[in-house]
């Protein structure tokens, strides 16, 4: 019987690098340019976010697969993956942006006005950032993202 794990830790190994990236350099975007925050600043913040994102990148990955396949039941029209892209990405970030402000002692109402600004964003990011993670996955090979002659083993 053949062995799925190189698969499952290529598909892991993809949506992590996705997720740390894709963060990182979005992330000190919004830092710097929308919060002011200065390059120091958004530097320590984008480290200290990396367990964080490496934590939640392959879980995040299965979710929005499985967000996509049920979807894709329902209709193949290209504006329904776009529509799941956002779901999936607003629907789990969400909740772990709203455990982080609480990890870190924020109010109530600012936790609220932060949560909806993010879920707003969120809406373009997750298109993006969909993209961006089935790209990565063809990179990496990830069986069904990546089309080409197949390795023996």
């Amino acid at each position: 019987m053949k062995s799925r794990a190189p698969f499952c830790v290529r598909h892991a190994a993809a949506d992590t690098f996705a997720m740390v990236v894709f963060c990182f350099v979005t992330g000190m975007m919004i830092e710097i340019l929308l919060s002011g925050m200065s390059f120091e600043q958004s530097l320590a913040s984008r480290i200290v976010s990396i367990p964080v994102n490496i934590a939640i990148a392959w879980p995040y990955g299965m979710y929005r697969d499985f967000v996509l396949r049920t979807t894709e039941t329902w209709s193949q029209h290209k504006s329904i993956r776009t529509v799941s892209d956002i779901f999936a990405y607003v629907s789990f970030q969400t909740p772990v942006y709203i455990a982080i402000l609480l990890s870190v002692g924020a109010s109530y109402e600012q936790i609220v006005m932060a949560a909806t600004t993010n879920a707003v964003v969120s809406c373009a990011m997750g298109v993006i950032y969909g993209r961006f993670l089935d790209l990565c996955r063809r990179w990496f090979r990830v069986p069904g993202y990546f089309q080409g002659p197949t390795l023996q083993g």
